[in-house]
C-alpha cells in the first residue's frame, strides 16, 4: 500500500493506492476528521485499516496533477543517522562507526516531492544526501532486535539537504541539517508488506541534473533498520509517526574535488527500488 499527502487549491487530502492499483482519495474535510495519517498512526491498526478503506472508496487523485506534501508534516521526532555506509564514512574522513551517529531535524524544515530546497542567502555549499526512512508504526521503549520490525509502519525516501558550512562549525552537525526548506520527504509512503524485509537490498541512488553522483544498496547500512529501532529505543520511547532517516551512502559534494554544490536551477532526484522517486528543483531563499 502506498499513502501519498496532498494539496490542491488550498485543501489539503490523503490518498491511497492499494495492491497496484491507482490512486484514490479524499480531501481531509470530505474525510470528516480533523487529523490525518498521523491522527491513524496514533489510533493503531483499527485506525489505520478504516482510514485505508474509506480513501480507497474516494476519488481518482492523479499524483500528477496535485502538490504532494511530505507524508507526515509534524511528526514528533525526525532521527536522523550520519555516517551509516562505510564508504561515506571513509569520504567524510572517518572510520566507521561503532555506535550510532544521531543527530535530529525539526519538522519546520520539511517539503515534500516537487517542491523547490532552497539555498539560504548566508551559504553557497548546499548539499545533497540521498536516503531511506523509515516511520514507526507501533511505538516502544527497549525493543528487541528480533521483534523490531514490527514497529515499521513503511518507508519512505529523504534528501537530507545539507549546508555544510554551517554543519562543521561545531562539533555537532544540527545547524546545517536544519535551515529551512531542506528537508525534502516523499513522494509517498509506501508500507513495509510491499518491500523486503528490514528494506534488505534496495538500490539507492540520487541523481544531480540527470547524472548519477551517488548509487548505493541498503545491504551496505552498517546499523541496519532493526539495530537502528533497539538502540534507539534504549534511549527514547519511539512514538508513532516518528520518522528515522537511515543515512547516504558514498558520493556527496562535499567529499568531491573540487566539491559539488547545488545551485539555483539544478534538479535532485533520488530514487530506490519500490520506493519511487523523490524530485525536488533548487531555488535561492529570498
Amino acid at each position: 500500500m502506498k499513502i501519498a499527502r496532498f494539496s490542491e487549491h488550498g485543501r489539503e487530502g490523503l490518498a491511497v493506492a492499494l495492491d497496484g492499483m491507482d490512486f484514490k482519495g479524499l480531501f481531509l474535510d470530505k474525510l470528516g476528521i480533523a487529523g490525518d495519517l498521523q491522527t491513524a498512526l496514533e489510533g493503531g491498526p483499527n485506525a489505520i485499516r478504516k482510514l485505508t478503506r474509506t480513501l480507497s472508496l474516494g476519488e481518482d487523485v492523479d499524483l500528477a496533477q496535485v502538490s504532494l506534501r511530505p507524508p507526515l508534516l509534524s511528526p514528533e521526532k525526525i532521527i536522523c543517522i550520519g555516517l551509516n555506509y562505510v564508504d561515506h564514512s571513509a569520504e567524510s574522513g572517518f572510520v566507521p562507526p561503532a555506535y550510532p551517529t544521531v543527530f535530529s531535524r525539526f519538522n519546520s524544515s520539511l517539503i515534500g516531492h516537487g517542491d523547490p530546497i532552497e539555498r539560504p542567502q548566508t551559504s553557497e555549499q548546499l548539499d545533497y544526501e540521498g536516503e531511506i526512512a523509515f516511520v514507526i508504526g507501533i511505538g516502544g521503549r527497549n525493543i528487541s532486535k528480533s521483534t523490531a520490525l514490527k514497529h515499521v509502519f513503511g518507508y519512505s525516501l529523504f534528501n537530507d539537504a545539507s549546508l555544510r558550512d554551517y554543519q562543521t562549525r561545531t562539533p555537532q552537525w544540527t545547524i546545517g541539517k536544519n535551515f529551512d526548506k531542506t528537508g525534502a520527504f516523499g513522494p509517498y509512503l509506501v508500507t513495509a508488506d510491499e518491500l523486503p524485509e528490514g528494506a534488505k537490498g534496495l538500490s539507492l541512488q540520487t541523481r544531480l541534473n540527470g547524472n548519477l553522483v551517488q548509487d548505493g544498496n541498503t545491504d551496505d547500512l552498517i546499523f541496519d533498520i532493526p539495530t537502528l529501532i533497539a538502540e534507539l529505543s534504549a534511549v527514547m520511547t519511539l512514538r508513532p509517526g516518528d520518522v528515522v532517516v537511515t543515512g547516504t551512502p558514498a558520493g556527496v559534494g562535499a567529499a568531491r574535488k573540487p566539491p559539488l554544490w547545488m545551485v539555483p536551477g539544478d534538479v535532485c532526484e533520488i530514487s530506490a527500488s519500490g520506493l519511487g522517486t523523490l524530485r525536488n528543483p533548487i531555488v535561492a531563499a529570498r
